[in-house]
Protein backbone atom coordinates (compact mmCIF):
# COMPACT_ATOMS: atom_id res chain seq x y z
CA UNK A 1 0.00 0.00 0.00
CA UNK A 2 1.59 3.29 -1.04
CA UNK A 3 1.73 6.27 1.30
CA UNK A 4 -1.33 7.99 -0.27
CA UNK A 5 -3.82 5.11 0.06
CA UNK A 6 -4.41 5.41 3.83
CA UNK A 7 -5.11 9.17 3.87
CA UNK A 8 -7.40 8.79 0.84
CA UNK A 9 -9.30 5.93 2.50
CA UNK A 10 -9.61 7.98 5.69
CA UNK A 11 -10.96 11.01 3.78
CA UNK A 12 -13.38 8.80 1.82
CA UNK A 13 -14.62 7.27 5.09
CA UNK A 14 -15.19 10.72 6.63
CA UNK A 15 -17.06 11.83 3.52
CA UNK A 16 -19.33 8.78 3.64
CA UNK A 17 -20.10 9.38 7.32
CA UNK A 18 -20.79 13.09 6.68
CA UNK A 19 -23.09 12.39 3.74
CA UNK A 20 -24.87 9.65 5.65
CA UNK A 21 -25.46 11.98 8.59
CA UNK A 22 -26.76 14.69 6.26
CA UNK A 23 -29.07 12.24 4.48
CA UNK A 24 -30.84 11.30 7.72
CA UNK A 25 -30.96 14.75 9.36
CA UNK A 26 -34.57 15.26 10.54
CA UNK A 27 -37.01 17.71 8.96
CA UNK A 28 -37.81 20.72 11.15
CA UNK A 29 -41.37 20.79 12.44
CA UNK A 30 -43.69 23.50 11.15
CA UNK A 31 -46.42 25.30 13.05
CA UNK A 32 -49.29 26.95 11.22
CA UNK A 33 -51.21 25.68 8.31
CA UNK A 34 -52.96 24.56 6.37
CA UNK A 35 -51.10 26.06 3.45
CA UNK A 36 -52.93 28.12 0.86
CA UNK A 37 -50.20 28.37 -1.81
CA UNK A 38 -47.13 26.49 -3.01
CA UNK A 39 -44.41 28.19 -5.08
CA UNK A 40 -41.65 26.32 -6.90
CA UNK A 41 -38.63 28.20 -8.22
CA UNK A 42 -37.05 25.78 -10.67
CA UNK A 43 -33.81 27.71 -11.11
CA UNK A 44 -33.24 27.61 -7.33
CA UNK A 45 -34.58 24.04 -6.90
CA UNK A 46 -36.73 25.48 -4.10
CA UNK A 47 -40.34 24.79 -3.08
CA UNK A 48 -41.93 27.21 -0.61
CA UNK A 49 -45.13 26.50 1.30
CA UNK A 50 -47.15 29.62 2.16
CA UNK A 51 -50.13 30.60 4.33
CA UNK A 52 -51.53 34.13 3.90
CA UNK A 53 -48.34 35.13 2.08
CA UNK A 54 -46.11 34.01 4.97
CA UNK A 55 -43.58 31.22 4.49
CA UNK A 56 -44.35 28.12 6.55
CA UNK A 57 -41.37 26.16 5.24
CA UNK A 58 -39.28 25.53 2.16
CA UNK A 59 -37.58 22.49 0.69
CA UNK A 60 -34.78 21.75 -1.75
CA UNK A 61 -36.33 19.70 -4.56
CA UNK A 62 -35.29 17.50 -7.45
CA UNK A 63 -36.97 18.20 -10.79
CA UNK A 64 -37.26 16.55 -14.19
CA UNK A 65 -34.01 15.37 -15.79
CA UNK A 66 -34.27 18.21 -18.33
CA UNK A 67 -35.29 21.05 -15.98
CA UNK A 68 -34.69 24.17 -18.10
CA UNK A 69 -37.78 25.53 -19.83
CA UNK A 70 -41.45 24.61 -19.64
CA UNK A 71 -42.80 21.13 -20.30
CA UNK A 72 -43.69 20.94 -24.00
CA UNK A 73 -44.66 17.30 -24.59
CA UNK A 74 -44.86 13.85 -23.10
CA UNK A 75 -41.42 12.33 -22.56
CA UNK A 76 -39.40 15.56 -22.56
CA UNK A 77 -38.48 15.09 -18.86
CA UNK A 78 -39.26 18.72 -18.08
CA UNK A 79 -41.10 20.04 -15.06
CA UNK A 80 -44.00 22.29 -16.18
CA UNK A 81 -44.04 26.04 -15.59
CA UNK A 82 -47.22 27.94 -14.81
CA UNK A 83 -50.20 27.94 -12.48
CA UNK A 84 -51.82 24.66 -11.47
CA UNK A 85 -53.76 23.06 -8.64
CA UNK A 86 -52.73 20.16 -6.46
CA UNK A 87 -55.93 18.35 -7.37
CA UNK A 88 -55.72 14.88 -5.82
CA UNK A 89 -53.62 12.45 -3.83
CA UNK A 90 -52.34 9.28 -5.49
CA UNK A 91 -52.64 6.43 -3.00
CA UNK A 92 -51.21 3.88 -5.48
CA UNK A 93 -48.01 5.75 -6.26
CA UNK A 94 -44.71 3.97 -6.85
CA UNK A 95 -43.17 6.77 -4.78
CA UNK A 96 -43.55 7.66 -1.11
CA UNK A 97 -46.82 9.60 -1.23
CA UNK A 98 -47.80 11.67 -4.23
CA UNK A 99 -50.03 14.63 -4.99
CA UNK A 100 -51.11 15.25 -8.60
CA UNK A 101 -50.81 18.61 -10.39
CA UNK A 102 -53.58 19.74 -12.73
CA UNK A 103 -51.09 19.70 -15.64
CA UNK A 104 -51.82 20.12 -18.52
CA UNK A 105 -53.85 23.31 -18.26
CA UNK A 106 -55.59 24.90 -21.27
CA UNK A 107 -52.45 26.80 -22.36
CA UNK A 108 -50.33 23.64 -22.14
CA UNK A 109 -52.84 21.67 -24.24
CA UNK A 110 -53.05 24.45 -26.85
CA UNK A 111 -49.25 24.73 -27.15
CA UNK A 112 -48.91 20.96 -27.55
CA UNK A 113 -51.73 20.82 -30.12
CA UNK A 114 -50.07 23.60 -32.17
CA UNK A 115 -46.85 21.56 -32.10
CA UNK A 116 -48.69 18.34 -33.01
CA UNK A 117 -47.62 16.78 -29.70
CA UNK A 118 -49.15 15.06 -26.69
CA UNK A 119 -48.71 17.40 -23.68
CA UNK A 120 -48.18 14.48 -21.31
CA UNK A 121 -49.53 14.28 -17.80
CA UNK A 122 -49.18 12.52 -14.46
CA UNK A 123 -47.04 15.31 -13.04
CA UNK A 124 -46.79 14.93 -9.26
CA UNK A 125 -45.17 16.23 -6.15
CA UNK A 126 -43.83 13.02 -4.60
CA UNK A 127 -41.30 11.45 -2.28
CA UNK A 128 -38.50 9.11 -3.23
CA UNK A 129 -39.17 5.92 -5.18
CA UNK A 130 -40.43 3.14 -2.94
CA UNK A 131 -37.58 1.14 -1.37
CA UNK A 132 -35.07 3.93 -2.09
CA UNK A 133 -36.00 6.21 0.81
CA UNK A 134 -32.58 5.61 2.34
CA UNK A 135 -31.24 8.13 -0.19
CA UNK A 136 -32.70 10.82 2.05
CA UNK A 137 -31.45 14.32 1.37
CA UNK A 138 -28.93 13.10 -1.19
CA UNK A 139 -31.66 12.78 -3.83
CA UNK A 140 -31.76 16.47 -4.94
CA UNK A 141 -28.08 16.44 -5.86
CA UNK A 142 -29.26 15.57 -9.38
CA UNK A 143 -32.53 16.11 -11.24
CA UNK A 144 -33.90 12.61 -11.67
CA UNK A 145 -37.68 12.68 -12.18
CA UNK A 146 -39.65 12.44 -15.43
CA UNK A 147 -40.96 15.98 -14.87
CA UNK A 148 -42.25 15.74 -11.31
CA UNK A 149 -41.14 17.60 -8.18
CA UNK A 150 -39.49 15.33 -5.60
CA UNK A 151 -38.95 15.72 -1.86
CA UNK A 152 -37.42 13.42 0.75
CA UNK A 153 -39.92 11.03 2.34
CA UNK A 154 -40.08 12.92 5.68
CA UNK A 155 -40.53 16.18 3.76
CA UNK A 156 -43.32 14.58 1.74
CA UNK A 157 -45.03 13.48 4.96
CA UNK A 158 -44.86 17.08 6.17
CA UNK A 159 -45.99 18.43 2.78
CA UNK A 160 -49.10 16.22 2.79
CA UNK A 161 -49.93 17.29 6.35
CA UNK A 162 -49.62 20.99 5.46
CA UNK A 163 -51.00 21.16 1.91
CA UNK A 164 -54.64 20.22 1.30
CA UNK A 165 -56.00 19.00 -2.03
CA UNK A 166 -57.11 22.04 -4.04
CA UNK A 167 -54.11 24.22 -3.10
CA UNK A 168 -52.72 26.32 -5.98
CA UNK A 169 -49.14 25.68 -7.04
CA UNK A 170 -47.13 28.18 -9.07
CA UNK A 171 -44.08 26.80 -10.86
CA UNK A 172 -41.66 29.52 -11.91
CA UNK A 173 -38.64 29.16 -14.22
Amino acid sequence: MNRWNRPLLFIAGLLIVALGTFAWFPVASVAGGPADQVVVQKRLHRMTILRNGQELCSYRVALGRNPVGPKLRAGDHRTPEGDYLLDRKNAASGFHLAMHLSYPNAADRQRATEDGADPGGLIMVHGIKNRLGWLGRLHPLIDWTDGCIALTNPEMDQFCALVPVGTPIEIRP
